[in-house]
Order: C-alpha cells, then structure tokens, then sequence
C-alpha cells in the first residue's frame, strides 16, 4: 500500500476541481504539498484552506504546465523544499471539443500541449529525483473517459488523454523495479468548473439545446469530492486504473468484452450529439 502520511506530494491543477479536493484530501491524510496552477489567486486559496487544516505546504506556486521552462523551475524551487517529491500528482487540464472540420489547428494544438506534454514536462523534472532517491513513490495521471473511449467530438482531448493513458501504460513497468506506482485516474462526469470552461468549436454554448445537454451531464456527475476521495483510495491500494464512477468501469468492461454493444452505444452519441450542430461549419480557421 501506498501511505500519504509523512510523504510529499505534488499536486497541479490544485486551484480549483479535482486538483483542489484532491489536495485537501491528501493533506487530511498527513501528506505535505507543493501545488501549482496557472490560476495564482486559486492556488494560494487552496494552500490557505490546506494550512488551515492543520496541513503542511511547502509551495504554492503560479506555473503553466505547457510551457517546459516553467515547469524546470518550479521543479528548482520544490527541490530547494524537499531533496525529492514523494508522490507526483497530474490532475492540470483542458477540454476542447468539436467536429473535425470546426475546429482550429490553436485548438488542437493547445490542448495536446496542456494535457500531454504538461504531464510529460512534470514527469521529466519530477520522476527522475524520485528515482535517484531511492524511497520508492507513486506517480498520479489523471486522464479521462475520454482516454478509453471514442467519444463524440473529443478529437484532441482525447489525443492528450488517450497519449497520457500510453504514457502511464509504460511507466506502470518501467518504474516497478523503483517501487514507484503509477496510476491512471479515468473520471467520467464530475461538477468542476471545467464543465463551464470546455472549449466547443462552433457551439453556441448559450443555445436551449445545448443548456439542457450541460443539464443532463450534471445530474450524472460525481462531485470533486468523491472523485478525490476514489483517487485516494486508488493510490493507497497501489490500483493502476482509478475510476471515479461506476459507469465508467462499466463501459471500460464493455468495451474490452462486448465490442458490439461499445460500438452501437459510440453510433447513438454521435447521432444523439448530432442534433446540437448548426447546419453549416465554421468557415473560419485560426
């Protein structure tokens, strides 16, 4: 079993949603943090909220996961906190979606660089202490249904996600004859401000249809707090996946043993999502 108690953990994506819960979670389980986020305000919130629980913070610091010079220097200055991170957390992320032909080379490109290459730049300043350290340690993805499954219009969020998953799948082995874990965390449907913030090309997000869809996924989602506390008890169990919510294994099982019935659920989201596009696409790239 992995213990938070007396290890260090780092935790992106900490100002708000999972990344938040996440982090107040672990440091009621006894683990000292180093958060980062892109929303300053948002993390020094949560270091607050963390400390005022009696938990221990060594930084809390603005960092763009995306961009690798940032993150060489976050990792300077936790480094400078502690010899090594006990265990790393990537929870940092973005959802893009829409048809192929809506959306814009920036699109694709900024999610892929926010939701594979972010995790990848804190794997590459974070892991290799952890190994040299020699005290073993745990390594946290967080992906998304969306890395399992071929969800309508999730093009690049799922190139990061199903990128991340290939990434996780690896080190799950590589890293075992350092006595470091490794756990991919698929969420489906969870209350966090991304579900406001998700980039949908060529949608009117104000549209009656497309409110009633943002309707139905909320009374279908976990809040953070449950899904923080399935993360929790996924790493304390050494499990690799870590679903969030039952209907997620479900379709991951389905997927794996009854192909015909993944395939026919995949066909009636698509037509089902069909309905909230306009009949034209978006003629303008940028």
């Amino acid at each position: 079993m992995t213990k938070f108690d007396g290890k260090s953990c780092l935790i992106t994506g900490a100002a708000s949603g999972l990344g938040r819960s996440t982090a107040l979670a672990v440091a009621a389980k006894g683990a000292s943090l180093i958060l980062t986020d892109i929303d300053d305000a948002g993390v020094q919130r949560t270091a607050a909220d963390v400390r005022a629980i009696g938990g221990v913070v060594h930084l809390a610091e603005r960092a763009d996961v995306s961009d690798y010079d940032a993150v060489v220097a976050l990792a300077a200055k936790a480094h400078a906190e502690v010899d090594s991170v006990d265990i790393v957390m990537n929870v940092a992320g973005i959802a893009t979606w829409g048809t192929v032909d809506r959306l814009t080379h920036k699109q694709w490109r900024r999610t892929i660089d926010i939701d594979l290459m972010g995790p990848i730049h804190v794997i590459e300043e974070f892991v290799p202490p952890m190994i040299k350290a020699g005290r073993g340690g745990h390594l946290v993805n967080v992906a998304s249904a969306a890395g399992l499954f071929g969800l309508p219009w999730h093009a690049p969020y799922s190139a990061g996600k199903f990128g991340l998953r290939g990434v996780s799948e690896v080190l799950r082995f590589d890293l075992r004859q350092h006595g470091i874990g490794v756990s991919l965390v698929c969420p489906g449907a969870m209350a966090t401000p991304m579900v406001d913030s998700a980039d949908i090309a060529g949608i009117d997000r104000q549209a009656e249809a497309v409110q009633k869809g943002v309707a139905l996924f909320m009374r279908h989602a976990v809040t953070p707090e449950q899904a923080a506390r399935s993360v929790v008890r996924g790493v304390e169990r050494d499990k690799y996946m870590v679903f969030t919510s039952p209907d997620i294994r479900v379709g991951y099982l389905a997927q794996r043993y009854f192909p015909p019935s993944y395939n026919l659920a995949m066909r009636g989201l698509n037509w089902a999502m069909g309905r909230y596009l306009d009949k034209e696409p978006v003629s303008s790239k940028v």
